[in-house]
């Protein structure tokens, strides 16, 4: 059954499925930057007890799933997850809601990803795309990090759909489980909503590993890096969080971009001029972690190896956190004024 679905670019693949599907299902003031707020995208995290890719695992976002999850109840849309035993299930799932007419969002891995161009290719399973229709053995799929729509075979959405190692999709799918109308009046209080609840990820989340927390964490550990893991590791670990920030969708900069965006589209449903203000300095953060991952990138390819390069890096990432914590602080009191 051939799906009237529009396909739209966006910046970060999550955000992107979210604003599809959404407006697939007729809500139309749904934005990027507005699925991204609500659903508190914006985070930071390091945990070094996890690996990826040899390196610590590193994330400027939230979990996957959240922002879709969040958003959505944060609208009082339904939202339906299954994963699945067995590719054979999976399949089935997948083919018979297609076969009724619906688009499907999925979970995959992006390194058998055929259409992502081979550097771009390496084992990250929190992929999103939307699976649209079915024509033989192919599969019509928006990857709303792409121009335009491409195909799969199923064996090839298999594979993604199955990839395996930490984050492993296991055949999620997911999609609302409704259509809804949302007004502008929920579309006020899910902002308002939104924005609480990243104040509180990045302000107030116990322990010393997330949120601006986080960020001087990871300031701190990069400074001893050198000394402690030589410099053949200290610069894969340093290429990983480049890797993470800026080749996982949007990474560190591209996500506060994003935010600001959000404060500025917010404003016009809650007209308090200060959101304009603070919108600029999540830009002024966006640059300075653009600004960190050429310090990071001038180290891991070996045109800077002195300890002060280290420190330099690692005093980088203390200024974004006075940044960032000086934002939110000023969001905290701005919000009591958003009602």
């Amino acid at each position: 059954m051939k799906i009237d679905f529009e396909h739209r670019l966006s910046a970060h693949c999550e955000n992107g499925v979210t604003t599809n599907l959404l407006r697939h299902y007729g809500i139309q003031q749904m934005t990027e930057p507005l699925a991204f707020g609500i659903g508190s995208g914006l985070f930071f995290i390091y945990i070094p007890f996890m690996k990826v890719n040899g390196g610590p695992a590193i994330s400027f976002r939230t979990m996957p799933g959240m922002i879709f999850k969040r958003t959505c109840n944060s609208l009082d849309i339904p939202v339906v997850r299954k994963k699945f035993s067995s590719p054979e299930k999976a399949a089935r799932e997948l083919d018979e809601r297609l076969n009724n007419g619906h688009p499907a969002a999925c979970q995959v891995g992006v390194f058998y990803l055929p259409y992502f161009p081979k550097e771009y290719r390496f084992h990250f399973n929190a992929h999103n795309l939307i699976v649209i229709d079915k024509d033989g053995d192919n599969y019509l799929v928006s990857d709303p990090v792409m121009e335009t729509t491409t195909t799969l075979s199923s064996y090839e959405l298999e594979r993604v759909r199955f990839a395996r190692g930490p984050l492993a999709p296991r055949g999620q799918l997911y999609y609302p489980r409704e259509k809804r109308p949302v007004t502008d009046e929920q579309i006020k209080k899910a902002i308002t909503r939104g924005i609480r609840r990243n104040i509180r990820d990045m302000l107030h989340i116990p322990g010393n590993i997330a949120g601006i927390r986080g960020i001087r964490y990871t300031a701190g550990k990069i400074k001893k890096w050198r000394d402690k893991l030589g410099l053949e590791k200290s610069r894969s670990y340093l290429a990983q969080l480049v890797r993470m920030q800026e080749e996982i969708g949007t990474g560190g900069g591209g996500f506060r971009f994003i935010y600001g965006a959000f404060l500025q589209q917010a404003h016009a449903y809650h007209p308090v001029d200060e959101l304009i203000g603070i919108s600029g300095q999540f830009t002024l953060a966006g640059d300075r972690w653009r600004d960190a991952a050429i310090q990071a990138s001038g180290i891991y390819k070996g045109r800077l190896s002195t300890q002060q390069d280290y420190n330099v890096m690692g005093d980088m990432l203390l200024e974004i956190a006075e940044i960032e914590k000086k934002a939110f602080k000023e969001l905290a009191v701005v919000v009591k004024k958003m009602v």
